[in-house]
């Protein structure tokens, strides 16, 4: 499994919920796809699909304020709702006016979100396990969102213990060591540490109860895949979404958890790719 630990983003946007890390890949001028990771992660999810999208596209990636590499701060907005306008500016910035978005998770909200709420236009959009349908949150998300003031207290060791078996749990087979490392370090410094109750803490359930009701305004091809093993997701959720979407089509995939990219890259990737190719 390549756990590629070069993976860097170069290039700086100055968003209004602090700098912002990102990058493209491939060659200027092929179709453009932009793909959005989820909580608590980055782009290093993407690094094996969007390196094997840049064959026929230019891949744009980012971190999310307040995840990977881009800015934390105290009392940043880091909430679905500036995650959304955020991405919009993106675009914006990046001179996008209508690719295609590939988003996972928390991601998905957030593309959900700049689509309906702010005009982003896309040619099509797959999204990935996606927060999308109310209820989500686990318990255990739940209880450190409303205790996050607590935990950003506890000794490093035991922060780098719970983040590293909260990440892990996204996992049906489980993850390569080396990816896992790469996965919590983000959340290990100070800020770091900061940073992953903060996202916690302001993850709330309204921000998509906001656009719920609007699913079936969506007027352009729809992909929603779903690791058949989604512990975190019910892969049902993906079912019931995808029935939401005129025209939709629902992917199943056999033997992956929340976490598709990095337990069936290859399955992921095929899916990805088929759907992107029937839309040039």
């Amino acid at each position: 499994m390549a756990t590629d630990t070069d993976w860097k983003l170069t290039r700086t946007f100055n968003s209004t919920s602090g700098d912002v890390r990102w990058d493209r890949l491939g060659q200027p001028g092929r179709p453009p796809v932009v793909l959005l990771h989820g909580t608590p992660f980055s782009s290093y999810v993407w690094r094996a699909v969007a390196r094997s999208l840049t064959r026929h596209h230019q891949v744009f990636v980012w971190d999310m304020p307040g995840y990977g590499t881009s800015e934390k701060a105290p009392g940043q907005d880091v909430s679905l709702a500036a995650q959304g306008r955020i991405f919009t500016e993106l675009l914006s910035h990046w001179g996008l006016a209508e690719p295609l978005v590939v988003a996972h998770d928390f991601g998905g909200a957030v593309a959900l979100r700049a689509h309906l709420l702010h005009g982003a236009r896309y040619r099509a959009l797959a999204v990935v396990d996606p927060v999308a349908l109310a209820p989500w949150g686990s318990p255990s998300f739940r209880l450190l969102g409303e205790h996050s003031h607590v935990f950003e207290q506890l000794p490093p060791p035991l922060h780098r213990a719970l983040v590293r078996e909260y990440v892990g749990s996204a996992s049906s087979p489980g993850l390569h060591p080396a990816v896992l490392d790469r996965l919590v370090e983000p959340w290990l410094d100070g800020p770091g540490q900061a940073a992953f109750y903060r996202q916690i803490a302001q993850a709330d359930q309204r921000h998509t109860d906001e656009i719920q009701g609007r699913y079936s305004e969506i007027g352009l091809p729809v992909l929603v895949c779903w690791g058949e093993d989604d512990t975190w997701i019910p892969v049902a959720k993906g079912r019931e979404l995808a029935a939401l979407i005129p025209g939709a089509r629902f992917e199943p995939i056999a033997g992956a958890g929340h976490l598709v990219q990095e337990d069936a890259p290859a399955e992921l990737t095929a899916a990805l790719i088929a759907f992107l190719q029937q839309q040039l």
